[in-house]
Parts: C-alpha cells; structure tokens; sequence
C-alpha cells in the first residue's frame, strides 16, 4: 500500500480527496493536516510515502511547510498540489525541493497516477506546468536583470524599503519603484517577495 498524507486548510477538499484516492486498492490515506505547522508536525509522526500539499495557506504555507518536512527527511516524497499555476509559484515549489506540482482539476486517475509515481521516486508534472518550466529556460535572455536591478533586488533580500534602498543607493523612491516593477515583469512576478525567490531559483541573485 502507498500511505499518503493529504494537506488542505479546507476539510472538504480533503475529505473528496480521501474518497478519490481510498477508491484505489493500492492507495491509503495515513492522516490529514489542515495547515503548513500541522504538516510538519504530521510528517514527524506518521509515516507516509507521499504527501499532497495545498499551496495557499495562511501562516506556515505549502513551499514554507515543504521545506521543513525536506529538511528533516529525505525519504519524504512532497506533491504540490494546488489551483495556482503562476510562474513564481511553481518555481518556489521546485526550488523547496518538491516531487511533482499538479492542479486541483486533474482526474482521479491522473492524481492516482501522480501519487504512484512520486512513490516511485519520479517527478510529477502537469503538463500545462511542465510547458512553464520549459518556457521559463528557453527565454533567459528576456530574464536578464541589469546591474542596478540586481542591487536593488539584493537591498530588497536584505528587507530595505524602498525609501532605504533609495538612500543607500543614492536614487529617489520613485525610481527605486520604477526599477522593481521592471524586475517584476522581467521575473513574472507581482510582488518582492516572490522576485527575490525567483531570482535566486534562477541564479540570478546570490542569497546574501
């Protein structure tokens, strides 16, 4: 049997998705946690070969609670699985060391498939993701940050405001502003936390 562990802060998507994956005679669910603390405390607790991690959830969250559990086992095998498919959100789960990244609208075979998979010890993709990822490394060139975007974007990882970096770099704040929302449609990003973790995924900034 593949013991699996489900993560959603609704217990109703839990309990269907308890139903579909119970429906497979080689698939059993292990336990259940309603937040990213939960999670990791789970992980300790019960022994699961697959994990399926909501994206969205308030405090700890699922790139946040998948870092964790990773970081204490390396038997633990963590599948995103989510209704968001943005560029930031799928690099910042690969980047915290996720097996696989599917979306809420997959079949129940496909989720059986998935979790069989991961169990296995393979990578997992919805192809609308896999399609992303590959976009993502056949345009670095539209990536590329200029050296004043990169100072900024490293002033910014330091947790300068925008008036501060201005300061330290000796530019107004308007222009501090005008230099990150580049960055951000650079990246395909819409905010700065998600612009510092891209640009280190991409190794476009060192984590100072």
């Amino acid at each position: 049997m593949i013991r699996i562990m489900l993560v959603d802060d609704h217990p109703v998507v839990r309990e269907g998705l308890r139903g579909m994956l119970e429906s497979e005679p080689d698939l059993t669910v292990v336990g259940e946690a309603g937040s990213g603390e939960e999670a990791v405390a789970l992980a300790r607790a019960v022994t699961s070969d697959v994990i399926l991690m909501d994206l969205r959830m308030p405090g700890l969250d699922g790139v946040g609670a998948t870092a964790r559990i990773l970081a204490e086992s390396d038997r633990a095998r963590v599948v995103v699985l989510t209704t968001y498919e943005t560029d930031a959100d799928i690099l910042r789960a690969v980047e915290a060391g996720a097996a696989g990244y599917l979306l809420k609208d997959a079949s129940r075979a496909e989720l059986a498939g998935a979790v069989r998979a991961a169990a296995r010890g393979e990578t997992v993709l919805a192809p609308s993701v896999a399609g992303r990822l590959v976009h993502q490394v056949r345009r670095p060139a539209q990536q590329t940050l200029s050296a004043r975007e990169v100072e900024v974007l490293a002033l910014v990882a330091r947790g300068l405001t925008n008036a501060d970096i201005g300061r330290t770099l000796h530019i107004s704040e308007a222009t501090v502003k005008t230099h990150l929302l580049r960055t951000f449609g650079k990246l395909g990003v819409s905010d700065r936390t998600a612009a510092v973790t891209t640009a280190m995924a991409q190794g476009l900034l060192r984590n100072r």
